[in-house]
């Protein structure tokens, strides 16, 4: 029976391998002083390969970095309501139709400026306005970026691809005006569809002069003497170090059928060094070129910071192997030892190495630490466990009351509406919406709409139950009613305002429920105009604190934790005097906590 392979290191002690190491370390040293003159150039050849092939992927990352920020930047402008509303359609007056071309013309010059003193690339759009609708807008570019209209006269030639695309992107090297003054760039086009209505073509955006940009960082990289190509898979050079190359294809070394070589790995010729990254995804690659002759020049400088080398590294790592020897090993071993003996749940002795302040006393200190916390956590896991089925029990039994108290409303209410009982019923059926809107399916989160029926039929209830006057005066505009608020917000809200309020003022007494929208927010307000004395910064008080010390404000407290929990620390409730008597209670809701479909909570 065969065995897998056995690592002859790992019969060694650290030390061992320590000594073997240090002794492979330095004996390519003495290799290299032996074939040195012969093997040299292959050598520098070779490093600098490897070296410029590991520079050409990272440069060619942040060429598709570049790339990748044009394409978000015409994302956002395709998005942009502006964009969207660009349209031409016969209802639009003249007016209409100027303010929407200045305000995209406004958009596109924004996004066209240089960062930090770069290149800048500039966004145009093309529309199709065959019944010229944007008669004042130019027809023909004037300058580098802006909104233009064109027929089917004046149709530019990779509208169409673009359109056929559906919206991905592409780059294209085409003419462009600059000031009436024709010149080439490389463009990334993209058609603009509607956000609504995927297959409607509104336009193209294209965003030209994207082979300086590229070229601005392909120049980021040094070559002695070399150029740098960004190509499609066929060659093709879309952008260069070499402005007059663009347009052309590169020209590689051919083999000895004639065909041209791959590109697939580093070629090198007598003259020159071709090396190139793959974009499969666009389609794109970037090539260097690399003279061999700038090079070799460098040969015999390299040769003497060799020799310094070896014996520096010589010295360097006899002193490297002493320290580990004297310093690493003895802990290390001891750490490999507790690591071999620990069992998840045992007590973890003293931190050993205390006063070591470098990247050994750290691990030690680290692993003896997550040994401790790891036990912690076992135990915590074990009464979170616990807790959490405590929890979901106490859950079931207090959903089981109120959904049989519910229920048997119902039916009382059913049969005094028979008996002729009307007012006894209506309390009843007021209360049983009490009950419903509390249930609201286990959601904790509800509309503004049903949150307003619950605090009515609270207080109608409450009006029946105590032949109050006050009166309830509901301003919530209709655009509101579907924003989410956690349940029974409202009702305990009005009950202290009944209580505390205008429950012994009679038809002088007022209640204001009203909502607005101010910045990011919505505002609800509940409002009274009673005449009894408030601390009102007793209130914030308690609002504010970590934990409620007693039992007093629990109801308001409670609605305060719910909103912030939902929301966040920036909501919640706050308390303030009236002008001319009473107190106003503001709740600070997220405006855009509006739900577009009942079915989403």
């Amino acid at each position: 029976m065969r065995t897998g392979f056995s690592n002859p290191m790992t019969k060694l002690s650290v030390k061992q391998q320590l000594l073997l190491l240090f002794l492979l370390m330095v004996s390519p040293i003495f290799i290299l002083h032996s074939y040195g003159n012969s093997e040299a150039e292959q050598i520098l050849k070779r490093h600098v390969t490897n070296a410029y092939a590991e520079l050409n992927k990272q440069n060619h990352t942040l060429i598709d970095r570049d790339i990748d920020t044009v394409n978000k930047i015409t994302t956002t402008i395709i998005q942009n309501p502006t964009a969207q509303q660009l349209v031409p359609d016969d209802d639009e007056t003249v007016i209409e139709r100027v303010r929407k071309y200045e305000k995209m013309d406004a958009l596109l010059a924004g996004y066209s400026t240089a960062l930090n003193g770069g290149e800048a690339v500039y966004y145009s759009l093309y529309i199709y306005d065959p019944n010229n609708y944007y008669f004042f807008a130019p027809k023909v570019q004037m300058i580098q970026s802006g909104v233009y209209f064109f027929s089917d006269a004046n149709k530019p030639k990779w509208f169409d691809k673009a359109v056929g695309l559906k919206g991905q992107g592409f780059m294209e090297i085409i003419e462009n005006n600059d000031m009436l003054v024709k010149k080439r760039t490389l463009a990334y086009i993209r058609a603009v569809n509607t956000v609504s209505q995927g297959h409607s073509v509104i336009g193209v955006l294209i965003a030209t002069n994207m082979d300086k940009k590229l070229a601005e960082s392909m120049q980021s990289v040094s070559l002695p003497g070399g150029e740098i190509f960004f190509t499609d898979k066929q060659n093709y050079i879309l952008a260069s170090t070499s402005p007059k190359t663009m347009g052309s294809t590169v020209e590689l070394p051919v083999t000895a059928s004639g065909e041209a070589e791959s590109l697939n790995k580093p070629i090198m010729t007598s003259e020159y060094i071709y090396m190139a990254s793959d974009n499969e995804l666009l389609q794109q690659r970037l090539i260097y070129k690399i003279p061999i002759k700038s090079l070799l020049q460098q040969q015999n400088e390299v040769k003497r910071v060799i020799q310094l080398i070896s014996v520096a590294y010589i010295l360097f790592g006899c002193i490297v192997i002493f320290y580990f020897w004297r310093s690493l090993m003895t802990p290390l071993q001891r750490l490999a030892t507790f690591v071999r003996r620990y069992e998840p749940g045992k007590r973890v002795p003293e931190t050993p190495g205390k006063g070591r302040n470098d990247e050994v006393g750290v691990l030690i200190g680290a692993l003896y630490d997550m040994a401790r916390r790891l036990n912690g956590l076992i135990h915590d896991k074990y009464q979170m466990e616990i807790k959490q089925r405590e929890s979901q029990l106490q859950i079931l039994y207090q959903q089981i009351n109120p959904h049989l108290l519910y229920n048997t409303l119902e039916s009382i209410y059913w049969k005094s509406s028979l008996e002729g009982n009307s007012e006894s019923a209506e309390m009843i059926k007021e209360l049983s919406k009490l009950m419903k809107i509390s249930l609201s399916r286990g959601r904790e989160l509800i509309t503004l709409a049903e949150e307003l029926e619950h605090a009515a039929a609270y207080v109608k209830l409450q009006q029946k139950r105590y032949d109050y006057d006050f009166r309830v005066i509901w301003a919530v505009p209709e655009e509101m009613m579907n924003h989410l608020i956690p349940k029974v917000t409202l009702q305990p809200l009005i009950e202290n305002a009944i209580i505390h309020g205008v429950k012994n003022m009679g038809e002088d007494g007022e209640i204001h429920i009203n909502a607005e929208y101010e910045g990011d927010k919505l505002l609800i307000r509940v409002e009274d105009n009673g005449y009894k004395e408030v601390d009102h910064k007793a209130i914030e008080s308690l609002l504010n604190e970590p934990a409620a010390q007693s039992s007093s404000g629990y109801g308001v407290k409670n609605i305060h934790q719910r909103l912030q929990l939902h929301f966040g620390n920036v909501y919640g409730i706050q308390y303030k005097k009236r002008n001319g008597g009473g107190t106003i209670v503001t709740i600070q809701l997220p405006a855009a906590g509006e739900r577009k479909e009942l079915g989403d909570v």
